[in-house]
């Protein structure tokens, strides 16, 4: 039986480099694998235009866009992109923020509102430190550039917070530097600390509190899943599994790399960075499956629940097919 030819683009990550170079392959499937270095491109292509029979997605928009009942797609719990994100949260000390709490009734940066990373960086000022985020004003626009952070097949929010954008369209980084606004959240630091000594990071010591986040809570921020065109899932469900299994499969020879005894990175203390991160995390730091992220997706939808995003929590088996794991 011939194989399903099947475009699946995403970011290269080490997880994902075997299915690049093909040293292994999906049962059933001929796929091509376009790597990207702008996933913001990949969202909005595949939102728009569902252009890639599989890609990596921002697992916000899809949670919206599936609460909100016009999903194009089905997701499998791969997760591509997880990361902490307090160490992306920055503020300019002359606008009067120092502590988390400072940024309540101030003017807020974030290049999207309803992106994965805000979704997570607003959940921990509010459950963690106490922020009202009803008091913030948010200003809207790419970090170190002029103009919009992509654009995105936008769902509308269930409560509209108060969003703006700049009126000159000048980027994050300008605005945070002339004490616009008071500080900001999102993917990136604005390049404008590295010539503003008031502009900073929030968490200075963002390892050890992302590493006390962790401890507390069991939760490794997912920022991004895998999404398949419903219409292919339709008419060839066993995609969703073999394309889990073969996921899992370069997820498992990555870790294997990492702890070979060959400097693959250019990370001088990389054994030692494993030897901290299996300590902390155990074997399998990077999981995939519904289980052994029960948690983590939990929190992510309700904190889009709290913020407004969707209207109510979905359950976490309702966002994925079944990939019989």
């Amino acid at each position: 039986m011939p194989k399903i030819p099947v475009t699946f683009a995403c970011g290269l990550y080490d997880r994902m480099l075997s299915l690049y170079t093909r040293e292994v392959e999906p049962e059933g499937i001929d796929l091509n694998y376009i790597a990207m270095d702008s996933v913001r491109d990949i969202f909005d292509r595949m939102g728009a235009r569902q252009e890639y029979d599989v890609a990596e997605m921002s697992s916000s928009e899809y949670i919206s866009h599936l609460c909100a009942g016009n999903c194009p797609f089905v997701a499998i719990p791969v997760f591509p992109s997880r990361m902490f994100r307090h160490s992306f949260i920055s503020i300019n000390i002359d606008s009067g923020v120092l502590l988390p709490k400072d940024f309540e009734g101030k003017r807020i940066g974030v290049p999207l509102h309803t992106m994965t990373a805000a979704v997570w960086q607003r959940g921990h000022l509010q459950h963690d430190y106490g922020v009202d985020l009803s008091s913030i004003d948010w200003v809207q626009g790419a970090v170190n550039h002029d103009g919009s952070h992509g654009e995105p097949a936008a769902v509308p929010m269930v409560r509209p917070a108060r969003v703006a954008t700049d009126p000159a369209g000048r980027s994050l980084s300008d605005l945070i530097d002339q004490g616009e606004i008071a500080g900001m959240i999102g993917t990136a630091l604005p390049n404008s600390m590295r010539h503003n000594p008031s502009v900073q990071r929030l968490f200075p010591d963002y390892r050890s509190v992302e590493k006390d986040y962790y401890r507390r809570t069991g939760i490794f921020p997912i920022m991004h899943l895998v999404v398949i065109r419903r219409a292919l899932h339709q008419e060839h469900p066993f995609i969703a599994k073999s394309l889990f299994d073969v996921f899992n499969e370069s997820k498992k020879r990555a870790i294997e790399r990492l702890r070979g005894d060959t400097l693959r990175y250019m990370l001088p203390w990389l054994s030692c960075d494993v030897a901290e991160i299996n300590e902390l995390f155990g074997d399998d730091y990077w999981p995939y499956g519904v289980e052994g992220n029960r948690k983590t997706l939990q929190a992510l939808v309700t904190f889009m629940a709290e913020q407004g995003l969707i209207a109510a929590a979905p359950a976490i088996e309702s966002l994925f097919v079944p990939v019989g794991e």
